[in-house]
C-alpha cells in the first residue's frame, strides 16, 4: 500500500454522523452530559466539548445504533465519571445504566455510557 504525502493535504474535522432514535431526547442527554448542541437545520445538530464534535442526525436504525460506539480520551475520568453518576441517565433517560470505570486489557480505564438511541460511549483515560 502506498503511502500518502500528509504534509500536502490537511483535515480541519473529523466527525461522525451519530443516530438519534428520538433526536429531541437525544439532544437533551448530550446537553446533560455537558456538550454543547447547536442546530444546523433540521434533523442535524453538531455537539461539541471544547474543539471536539460530532454531527447528532435525526435518522435512525437500530442494527446500525445498536453496533455504533463512540470513543472520548478524557484526562479526568474520576470527575467524568461523576457528572455522569450525578446525572441519574437510566431514569431520567430509560437507557441502561452507566457503568462505572475499570481498567481494560487494552490498558484504559474506561466508564460505559449508553444514550437514548443504543449508541455506546467510552469515557476513557490513560492510567497514570
Amino acid at each position: 500500500m502506498q503511502q500518502v504525502d500528509q504534509t500536502a493535504f490537511s483535515i480541519s474535522a473529523l466527525r461522525p454522523f451519530v443516530p438519534a432514535k428520538d433526536f429531541e431526547t437525544s439532544k437533551r442527554f448530550y446537553a446533560d452530559l455537558g456538550f454543547r448542541v447547536q442546530a444546523l437545520g433540521d434533523g442535524l445538530a453538531e455537539v461539541s466539548f471544547g474543539e471536539h464534535s460530532f454531527l447528532l442526525q435525526n435518522y435512525y436504525v437500530a442494527q446500525f445504533a445498536d453496533n455504533f460506539v463512540m470513543h472520548a480520551l478524557v484526562t479526568d475520568l474520576n470527575s467524568w465519571w461523576t457528572r455522569i453518576a450525578s446525572l441519574d441517565l437510566a431514569s431520567r433517560y430509560a437507557v441502561e445504566s452507566p457503568r462505572a470505570p475499570r481498567l481494560e486489557p487494552w490498558g484504559l480505564n474506561v466508564a460505559y455510557v449508553f444514550d437514548p438511541s443504543g449508541v455506546l460511549w467510552h469515557f476513557a483515560e490513560r492510567p497514570s
